[in-house]
């Protein structure tokens, strides 16, 4: 009975510890706040990201026609900061006018 009590607290400390507790997984959370079509070669899209300060990150960012099909797409460097959360905005070519552009995704770089 003790064994197995002792081998289930090894194991849920194993687990704890890898599920994030290390502090190794650095959490990158970005939002859309807007866009602009610029005309038929490019949109402003702009987004708010959020992750902890002193790291870096790199976000995609695509724009769409009005089928949903991607017209543009562009990878943005994030720089270290102090700062938790930021705004930004960039420009994204396009193939043919879009009618929307947003954020992808981003992650840690």
């Amino acid at each position: 009975m003790w064994a197995a009590a002792a081998a289930f607290v090894v194991v849920f400390t194993a687990w704890v510890v890898w599920g994030g507790l290390d502090g190794t997984t650095a959490s990158v959370d970005a939002v859309d706040t807007g866009h602009k079509v610029l005309d038929e070669h490019g949109v402003n899209v702009a987004w708010r990201v959020s992750l902890p300060p002193g790291d870096e990150a790199r976000c995609a960012l695509q724009a769409q026609n009005e089928a949903h099909g991607i017209v543009g797409w562009k990878i943005v460097e994030i720089p270290a900061s102090e700062r938790r959360t930021r705004a930004f905005t960039e420009r994204v070519n396009t193939t043919e006018l879009a009618v929307t552009g947003l954020i992808y995704r981003c992650w840690p770089a």
